[in-house]
């Protein structure tokens, strides 16, 4: 009998997702918000997502063995909930309520998911549903995943699981170890979160904004080492300015923030608008260091001892997207490998949870290569959308499909570029991109006004050939996911300037032909034209958009920006009059 898991995730209100393991095999995994265009489906639960795996797999309700939660009862005789109280005294209604009613939220999760299997077709009364502790479902995201066979350190960061914000531990032999966890709200990734917020951007969405104007700053202008402190093995924040709940917190037209108006009267008004400018750019670089320089001490203190042993380490947490932090990890002589969950937010917890499960059943999960988990669409399902689209799309079927893409691109011209499965993650890896060469200058301006509508500081990335990576990067280390930057070789820096950050870095894709040809054979033909095996890659969407998931999706964008192609697998569908 095969060994079937569902893992829904969507616990905390925001990127619910579903992933199913076949007899240890990801068959399939996606976030709601694809299918429902919302970004991170706050609220909603994972059924989309969960109907699309069960049509991937050509299964039913009743072939599925077990649903595995992230998200699980905290007893009240471990430290968490205490914790909790204690921090949170000025708040006494919530320090109460923890005590109290702790695993409140669980139960609401536990009837939410009920509902959403009963509209899936499950019978509750045969289904197990099996609650994993949410940094357990991270830990096992990153290590089950990762294809390690020796000692592993584990480290997960993120703003917070039912009460754990940090998790420290190892993995041998399958079997997930725990070290130590900090508790809310002595968390690193809620301090970081309340500093995006203060610098005008969404929690749980715009951290990696703080991060991309990090470079532009300088972190030794303003001191922020009040704000958080790792002493005697315990992580610290100053709940005076920030991870803050109840009366404590700023307030602006109705909406509270996770910092105080203290922080305010320290640091000035709350950014606004699109503009990085001074003091916001030191800011968001005294932030970013600050936070490399925890997550580095607790690493040391708490993983030094298993990463001096065997040298590898799995990381997950939405923190695990901080690619600064990353590149600081793999520069530890310790380290040889680091395998950081490419969905390591709240959406690969799907993952996490149901990989779990599986070991706890004596299925061992394989590693995790790619990303290409989602939905993907045939010639014909696209010329039906096209036949369907308002904007009666002028589109023709091609041959040769890289070189002729690469042919555009190389003249200048963005393209849309939508083929095979979509990615599972928050990073386009090659499934539904905008891509353009990286070689033609301005063409990474072009993408931001025209199409991206984004803030002009962001960083575009480079996808390339794996036999480019040790010419381009100065360090060589996998990195199929782009959740790691590397220092690029000088002479690179002028051949591909539009994917090279500020300070120098690139957050690279590094592709094996294997797990997406089609992919390679662009970048080899660019290569050919150029001499670069390098593309310029961001995610096919527009700004506050999910990524692109159907055709349809992929015609509204199109048809709602200046993108001038879209290559949807086969078919080129162009604006201008074709010739």
């Amino acid at each position: 009998m095969a060994l079937t898991i569902l893992g829904l995730s969507g616990a905390l209100s925001h990127d619910p997702s579903a992933a199913l393991y076949i007899d240890g095999k990801l068959i399939a995994a996606v976030e709601e918000e694809r299918f429902v265009r919302d970004k991170h489906a706050k609220n909603r639960m994972p059924y989309e997502s969960a109907k699309f795996c069960l049509e991937q797999a050509g299964i039913k309700p009743e072939d599925v063995d077990v649903v595995a939660i992230p998200f699980a009862p905290i007893s009240l005789f471990g430290k968490a909930r205490w914790h909790y109280a204690k921090r949170y005294a000025y708040a006494p209604d919530r320090a109460l309520d923890a005590i109290l009613m702790g695993n409140r939220r669980y139960k609401r999760y536990h009837k939410r998911i009920q509902w959403c299997l009963q509209q899936l077709g499950f019978d509750l009364k045969k289904i197990k549903i099996e609650p994993v502790e949410h940094h357990l479902a991270h830990a096992s995201s990153a290590y089950h995943c990762s294809g390690f066979t020796e000692k592993t350190a584990i480290l997960g960061i993120d703003g917070k699981g039912e009460y754990a914000t940090t998790f420290f531990g190892w993995g041998e032999n399958g079997k997930i170890h725990k070290i130590k966890e900090f508790y809310d709200p002595d968390s690193l990734g809620g301090l970081y979160g309340a500093i995006t917020e203060y610098l005008g951007f969404e929690m749980l969405d715009g951290e990696f904004k703080v991060m991309g104007m990090a470079p532009y700053g300088d972190a030794s202008k303003y001191d922020f080492s009040r704000l958080a402190k790792f002493e005697n093995g315990e992580l610290v924040i100053n709940t005076d300015y920030a991870n803050v709940i109840g009366f404590r917190r700023y307030k602006e037209k109705g909406k509270g923030f996770y910092f105080s108006p203290k922080l305010i009267e320290w640091l000035g008004p709350k950014r606004e608008g699109d503009i990085a400018d001074d003091p916001y750019i030191h800011y968001a670089a005294s932030m970013q260091a600050l936070f490399e320089k925890l997550a580095l001490e607790m690493m040391e203190h708490y993983l030094g001892d298993i990463l001096k042993e065997t040298g590898k380490i799995a990381f997950a947490g939405g923190c695990a997207l901080n690619v600064k932090l990353n590149q600081k990890i793999i520069a530890r002589d310790d380290v040889k490998e680091l395998f950081v969950q490419p969905a390591s937010g709240d959406a690969g917890t799907a993952v996490g949870a149901a990989a779990y499960v599986s070991y706890q059943r004596g299925v061992p999960v394989e590693k995790m290569e790619h990303v290409y988990l989602g939905p993907a669409y045939s010639n014909e399902e696209i010329i039906a959308a096209c036949a369907k689209h308002p904007n009666q799309p002028a589109w023709r079927r091609i041959d040769n499909t890289p070189q002729r893409i690469a042919k555009i691109m190389v003249d200048g011209n963005p393209v849309a570029w939508f083929q095979g499965r979509m990615e599972f993650g928050p990073r386009a890896l090659g499934g539904r991109s905008i891509i353009g060469c990286p070689s033609v200058p301005g063409v990474a301006d072009r993408i931001n006004a025209q199409i991206k509508f984004r803030e002009r500081w962001r960083p575009f990335c480079p996808s390339m050939l794996d036999t480019v990576a040790a010419q381009m990067l100065k360090v060589d280390h996998p990195s199929p996911f782009m959740t790691f930057t590397f220092e690029v070789n000088e002479e690179w820096k002028n051949r591909v300037g539009e994917v090279v950050h500020e300070d120098g870095t690139s957050r690279a894709q590094v592709l094996e032909r294997r797990h997406n040809p089609r992919w390679y054979d662009l970048m080899k033909e660019l290569e050919n034209l150029t001499g670069n095996g390098v593309s310029l890659n961001t995610s096919l969407n527009r700004r506050g958009e999910p990524m692109i998931c159907s055709p349809t999706d992929a015609l509204n964008m199109f048809y709602g920006s200046d993108l001038q192609y879209l290559i949807m697998e086969d078919i080129l569908v162009v604006k201008a009059p074709l010739n």
